[in-house]
């Protein structure tokens, strides 16, 4: 793990949308990668995060949610921010952090059934896929 790109993800509660990233990162970019999440403003891992994961074949039921005060001080490769909230409240990092900020919806604040709220988060989940395939995992997109 001492030539692993440390990678640090933000978004506000720490309770769907860096948990998956955390998730998919960690399951599709193996040992190349250490990765956290944190959250500005932590709650609690959403059922729903862990149920959409486990579709998929990642399980992030073990997660917990943590407050960015645990990673005070410590070195990154990568900050990413996937919220606005997250963005606007992010510490500064020591070294030579490279911060990413790219704004996902919160599928937390879904409405609707079971049903329509577990499709915003699929999507969601997909779209955070994709962006951390195209940007960390897929080395010609670094």
């Amino acid at each position: 793990m001492n030539n692993a790109i440390r990678v640090l993800i933000l978004c506000t509660g720490n309770s769907a949308r860096s948990q998956m990233a955390e998730g998919l990162l960690r399951f599709d970019g193996g040992e190349r990668f250490q990765v956290e999440s944190a959250g500005v403003e932590p709650t609690s891992v959403r059922t729903e995060a862990i149920e959409v994961m486990r579709e998929i074949g990642v399980d992030i039921s073990g997660h917990r949610s943590k407050s960015i005060e645990e990673f005070t001080g410590r070195e990154f490769d990568y900050v990413i921010t996937i919220c606005d909230n997250a963005n606007e409240r992010c510490p500064v990092f020591p070294g030579n952090v490279k911060r990413i900020h790219w704004s996902f919806e919160d599928p937390a604040a879904a409405i609707g059934d079971e049903g329509k709220r577990l499709n915003v988060f699929r999507r969601v989940r997909d779209e955070i896929r994709e962006r951390l395939r195209r940007s960390l995992i897929d080395p010609l997109h670094l």
